[in-house]
């Protein structure tokens, strides 16, 4: 049980719905789709089977200063956009450096960088690689140039944990700030990696939906024809602090993160485990942190990528711990919208549980043609109210590596 009491004060998102986070909720209430085709050289170039995605409506570099977004990954300046957005909804809180830190994750990494410079080096020459090259390609470049910027001298920390990157590190900064570590945490994740030879590894997998001629209704998650899931980009953040500091500085707080479970299954290094053993036990894991029960669950965000193979086996996860009832708790499967966002997704699908709650009610599904009968979650196209009374729900995240990250955030 947890003996402090967590919440959300602030939330930012650049995401393929919206360059903020209320732009991105909007649209995602409305079925907008995230994914369109790919409109540069190297698609055709390389031949790539795959011809779309779901890239950011708004570029960070249009958004940023010169200066900044020039000495920054593009992952990375999905994360500052997005901390910044966070950071003002916040009401900028004054805090010692020494009490603010930084949870962040990505998948990825800096892959535009690393690849930009390995051009460079086999054109020019190692004289013209960029001196800031490796601190733009390191992992931990987002959490790091969030700390220099916000001046989080507490911590800034970085999780890798392939899609479940985010989401694990939000429940790292529940811990933190249960253990006492700092009064408020900047946490979230970040990940642009649409990339020709990330597009060309995935597809090489069978990963992605091949429906090049109908990008926006590509991702289709519980969708008997379901193919593979939609690559997308973006980052977002949650600015977390313990109540008691929220309300000694007169914060608006959004809802109350009360817990999180993170496992790992051990099956494989791409596949989840079928029986869902590990994402199984991070549901219950977060919800004994919440003192809850699963009778008490109202809202699932789902992870629900639109693979053939993941949607089933996330709904085994769930039955093992909700029983029939699962099919009575209203699900959203929002990467249907966004794509996945990798290592970004959990982070903003966690803005997603947050501003569900706030307006009572689940976002749609969309591109559902017929209800896949192996994955009988109750989904709609549109957005389903969640009632009046007391709110919580869970956010699913699973990763490459077996990895699964589950928050649970209540009503207000």
């Amino acid at each position: 049980m947890s003996t402090k009491r967590i919440v959300v004060t602030g939330i930012g998102a650049s995401s393929p719905l919206g360059g903020t986070a209320p732009e991105s909720w909007s649209a995602l209430l409305d079925g907008v789709s995230g994914a369109r085709t790919l409109e540069y050289d190297w698609v055709s170039q390389y031949e790539l089977p795959v011809t779309f995605a779901a890239e950011a409506r708004v570029r960070p570099d249009t958004v940023l200063e010169r200066p900044m977004a020039r000495r920054l990954d593009p992952a990375s300046q999905f994360a500052m956009v997005a901390a910044l957005e966070a950071w003002a909804d916040a009401g900028a809180p004054e805090v010692e450096p020494e009490r603010l830190g930084v949870d962040f994750a990505t998948g990825i990494g800096g892959v535009w960088t690393l690849l930009d410079a390995w051009d460079t080096l086999r054109e020019k020459g190692p004289r013209r690689v960029m001196p800031m090259t490796v601190p733009m390609l390191m992992p931990n470049a987002a959490a790091g140039n969030l700390s220099l910027h916000f001046n989080a001298r507490a911590f800034a920390r970085t999780v890798a944990s392939a899609c479940a990157s985010s989401t694990e590190s939000i429940v790292n900064a529940y811990e933190h700030l249960q253990s006492g570590l700092a009064d408020v945490v900047i946490a979230g994740g970040t990940e642009s990696a649409i990339h020709p030879i990330t597009v060309a590894a995935f597809s090489s997998m069978q990963a992605l939906s091949r429906r090049n001629d109908s990008p926006e209704t590509a991702s289709r998650p519980c969708s008997v024809d379901r193919d593979g899931f939609v690559m997308g980009e973006g980052a977002g953040v949650l600015i977390l602090e313990t109540e008691e500091h929220a309300r000694a500085r007169g914060a608006k707080i959004y809802a109350e993160l009360v817990g999180g479970g993170v496992t790992a299954d051990s099956y494989h290094i791409t596949a989840n485990d079928p029986e869902g053993l590990g994402a199984s036990r991070a549901v219950r894991m977060a919800l004994e942190m919440a003192d809850a029960s699963p009778d008490d669950v109202t809202h699932i965000n789902a992870h629900a990528t639109s693979t053939p193979v993941g949607d089933p086996n996330e709904y085994v996860a769930l039955k093992t711990v909700f029983g029939d009832r699962v099919e009575e708790i209203p699900v959203s499967a929002t990467k249907s919208s966004t794509g996945h966002l990798l290592g970004g997704t959990g982070a903003l699908e966690a803005i997603f549980t947050v501003l569900a709650l706030r307006d009572r009610q689940a976002p749609p599904t969309i591109n559902v043609t017929e209800q896949d009968p192996e994955v009988p979650f109750r989904i709609s196209g549109s957005a389903t109210p969640l009632g009046e009374g007391d709110q919580l729900a869970i956010s699913n995240s699973f990763g490459f590596g077996g990895h699964n990250a589950v928050a649970a955030f209540a009503s207000a």
